[in-house]
């Protein structure tokens, strides 16, 4: 049996890179994701025993794996990027300003493939469980995760554990990173206006100096965590600023943007407070009003202890411990897979992609999903699942 799933798992990945390859050259931006879904849906609608459905946050699509008992969801994305691709390889995109520079089109291969070898498997024998395959829209920035739940999701298809797995450029190829608790941060973005009134530059004095409030303001917020709770991991950094058209005027109005991660609640509460008693001392020093805006973002990403502890050790089986790091290091990134660990309790597992991708930076325009994951994805997946149901039948 054991071999018989061996080379499943192998033909399957070798298939997941014709997938893999058709999604990198076809991309679609959050919730835009027509052309993906639709061949999402089809390839698993190809596929023996599953029962696909579609709809959910427009263009989600579940496929349910079995007929009763308890239920493993794992998750894939299927949006990409507004950017544009510079490789020059044969399965680049086709579609100018959209790139998987993520490897979403990985992670969507294996989750195919994994579906594929778990549908022939439940065809010997039968499962005993669900298995819930998961592509959802919208993951960069647009948070098609909390649009599911909200339309139902989780009432549609009960969950015992939920898990993801995530492409991570610069760590080994082939290497599982796994963390209990935080392993990605919350995300707020903020917007600043600073407002005074305009004057000529050659007389500041017949004004209220917005570029000088504006300037005091971003040092004293992008030194405010280190020199107050240096030890609280968090990071604000202000990426917009924007003021005035012409050289000899002083604008009457300054506007700033910027995004604020954190790890729990408590340190992102106290930094907010932070920032606006900074706020009031710097009108109050420089003679201007401030308006500051929060928009919450996604939380942080809190991997549950029984679920981690149980994928690590599917990963120790797999790939040998040698090569599965625990604890990995946080990441300052965020993810709205932390919408669904809020509800329900999971795991989100870094496979590491090796130094072949565009200099290892996840976003960039030269980025490409190394194919050979593959296989390993789909053996953690098909493994996961099938040690879930043993662990359960328990």
């Amino acid at each position: 049996m054991e071999k018989d799933w061996q080379q499943l798992v192998s033909r399957a990945a070798e298939q997941a890179v014709v997938y893999r390859h058709r999604l990198h050259s076809r991309p679609e931006i959050a919730f835009e994701e027509r052309e993906t879904s639709d061949y999402v849906a089809e390839t698993l609608k190809s596929y023996e025993h599953l029962q696909v459905h579609r709809g959910l946050a427009g263009t989600g699509v579940v496929a349910v794996l079995g007929e009763g008992g308890p239920m493993i969801g794992l998750r894939a994305e299927l949006d990409a990027l507004p950017m544009q691709e510079h490789n020059t390889f044969a399965h680049r995109s086709q579609i100018p300003m959209r790139m998987h520079a993520c490897g979403h089109d990985g992670h969507m291969a294996m989750l195919l493939g994994a579906a594929r070898v778990l549908s022939q498997l439940h065809g010997q024998s039968p499962l005993s469980g669900r298995v819930c395959f998961i592509f959802q829209p919208a993951e960069e920035n647009e948070g098609g995760a909390r649009r599911m739940i909200d339309e139902g999701f989780l009432d549609r298809f009960p969950l015992q554990s939920i898990y993801a797995m995530h492409n991570w450029p610069g760590m080994r190829e082939g290497v599982f990173g796994l963390k209990i608790g935080p392993i990605m941060a919350a995300y707020d973005r903020f917007d600043i206006t600073i407002r005074g009134t305009g004057a000529h530059a050659a007389m500041p004095q017949n004004g209220s100096d917005t570029i000088l409030a504006s300037s005091a303001l971003v040092q004293a917020l992008h030194s405010m965590q280190s020199r107050k709770s240096p030890m609280e991991p968090a990071v604000l950094s202000v990426t917009s600023i924007h003021g005035g058209e012409a050289y000899n005027i002083l604008p009457d109005s300054v506007s700033l943007r910027g995004t604020l991660r954190t790890f729990d609640r408590a340190t992102r509460e106290s930094l907010l407070s932070r920032t606006r008693h900074i706020t009031t001392g710097i009108e109050s020093a420089y003679d201007v009003r401030i308006d500051f805006a929060v928009t919450e973002g996604y939380p942080a990403t809190v991997n549950s202890e029984q679920e981690t502890l149980f994928a690590r050790d599917v990963a120790v089986a797999l790939v040998g411990e040698e090569n599965v790091v625990f604890p990995v290091v946080a990441d300052t990134g965020s993810e709205d897979f932390s919408c669904f660990l809020e509800k329900v309790p999971g795991s989100y597992v870094w496979l590491g992609n090796g130094p072949k991708a565009g200099g290892c930076t996840l976003h960039n325009p030269n980025y490409d999903f190394n194919d050979s994951l593959l296989k390993t994805g789909i053996g953690f997946w098909t493994a996961l699942s099938r040690d879930f149901f043993r662990r359960m039948s328990v």
